[in-house]
C-alpha cells in the first residue's frame, strides 16, 4: 500500500517480477483495494493477499508502527519473521519500514544501526557503486559508519562478486584529517579495521567515477545525494530528449542512433536500481523508491531475489567481526 502509485503499480510490478523472476508473490494491504487490481490483470485465483486494514502514511512517525500492528508494513514483516516469506519490499515510508523491521525480526548480532544501501551507476559500464547509509540514520556515530563499511564490503564482495571491495569515506577531501567530527573520527576507525577494505576518503565528484565499490556516510547526506544524483540523471534525460530532436541532422541522429539512447536510459534512469536493501536487520528488507512504477517494483524484487540467492545475510553473520 505504500508509495506515489499504489497498488496500481506495485500489483503491476509484482505480475512482473513472478512472471520474469519466477519468484512467488504475496501482497500485503488492503484486499478491498488490491482485489480488483490483480482482476484487471487476471490474476485474482493466483496471487495470494494477506489482508491489512491500517495504513502508515508518509507523512507520520516511524513509532506510529507500534499502534498500527496491522498495517501494511507491520503485517508484511511479521511474515518474514514467521517464515512465511523470505524478504519484504516496501515502497512507503521509510523511516516505519525501517522501525517495523526493527521490532518485528530485530537487528543482525554486532550491528547496532541498520542502513540502507542504494545502487548507482558509474562511469564504468557493468559496474555500480554501493552508497550507504542513504536515509535510515539521519544522525550517526563513527562506529556505525564503521559498521556500515563492513556490511558493505561484504554486500560488495558476495552479492555483486566484486573480489577485492574498496570502500571510501564520503568527505569534503581525500585528505587525511578532513571534514567535521564524525567523519574524521570514522576515518581513524576504518584506517585500524583489518576487515574493512578501506581505500580513504571519497569526494562527492568520485562516488559515480567507478573508483569506488562502497561509500560509507550519515543517513542525512546520503539521502541528500542520492536524491540529488537522480534529479541529476532525471534533467540530463531531459535535456537529451529536448535537443538532439532539433533540425533534420538531429531527427535523422536519433532515428540512427534510438538503441544507444535507450542504453543511455538505461543506464541513467534509478529505476533500475529498485531501491535499497535495509542491511543490519535479521532478514532480506528492501525500501523501494516512493515513486517507483511498475518497473522500479520489479527492480526491487530482483534486488531482493539476488540478495537470498547469494546467502547475504547468512555471509554477514559469518564474518561479521567487529573490535569491542
Amino acid at each position: 500500500m505504500g508509495g506515489d502509485y499504489a497498488p496500481q503499480e506495485i500489483v503491476q510490478g509484482a505480475l512482473l517480477a513472478r512472471a520474469q523472476l519466477g519468484v512467488d508473490i504475496v501482497l500485503v494491504g488492503s484486499a478491498e483495494a488490491v482485489l480488483p487490481e490483480l482482476r484487471r490483470h487476471n490474476a485474482a485465483q493466483s496471487v495470494e493477499i494477506v489482508d491489512a486494514p491500517e495504513q502508515v502514511g508518509m507523512g507520520e512517525e516511524p513509532t506510529i508502527v507500534r499502534r498500527k500492528p496491522n498495517s501494511s508494513i507491520m503485517v508484511t514483516m511479521d511474515l518474514v519473521k514467521q517464515g512465511r516469506a523470505e524478504a519484504a519490499v516496501a515502497a512507503g515510508n521509510t523511516g516505519a519500514a525501517m522501525a517495523a523491521a526493527l521490532f518485528r525480526i530485530g537487528r543482525l548480532p554486532g550491528i547496532e544501526r541498520p542502513a540502507i544501501g542504494a545502487m548507482l551507476p558509474t562511469l564504468k559500464l557493468g559496474k555500480r557503486v554501493l552508497l550507504l547509509d542513504v536515509g535510515a540514520n539521519t544522525d550517526s556515530r563513527p562506529r556505525f559508519l564503521e559498521q556500515f563499511a563492513l556490511m558493505g564490503a561484504l554486500y560488495s564482495r558476495y552479492v555483486l562478486g566484486v573480489a577485492e571491495p574498496k570502500v571510501g569515506l564520503l568527505n569534503i577531501g581525500e585528505e587525511r584529517g578532513k571534514g567535521n567530527e564524525l567523519v574524521a573520527d570514522a576515518y581513524e576507525m576504518l584506517v585500524k579495521n583489518p576487515h574493512v577494505p578501506f581505500a580513504g576518503n571519497c569526494e562527492g565528484r568520485d562516488v559515480m567515477t567507478g573508483r569506488f565499490d562502497v561509500v560509507v556516510c550519515d543517513g542525512f547526506m546520503g539521502n541528500v545525494l542520492l536524491k540529488f544524483a537522480e534529479g541529476v540523471g532525471l534533467v540530463a534525460l531531459q535535456i537529451l530528449r529536448e535537443e538532439l530532436p532539433r533540425g533534420i541532422p538531429g531527427k535523422i541522429g536519433i532515428a540512427l542512433m534510438r538503441n544507444n539512447l535507450g542504453q543511455v536510459k538505461q543506464r541513467m534512469d534509478y529505476a533500475a536500481y529498485g531501491g535499497g536493501l535495509l542491511l543490519g536487520v535479521n532478514g532480506v528488507c528492501i525500501i523501494a523508491h516512493g515513486s517507483s512504477k511498475a518497473q522500479g517494483i520489479l527492480s526491487a524484487i530482483r534486488l531482493a531475489k539476488e540478495a537470498l540467492d547469494n546467502r547475504v545475510l547468512e555471509r554477514i553473520q559469518q564474518q561479521l567481526i567487529l573490535p569491542m
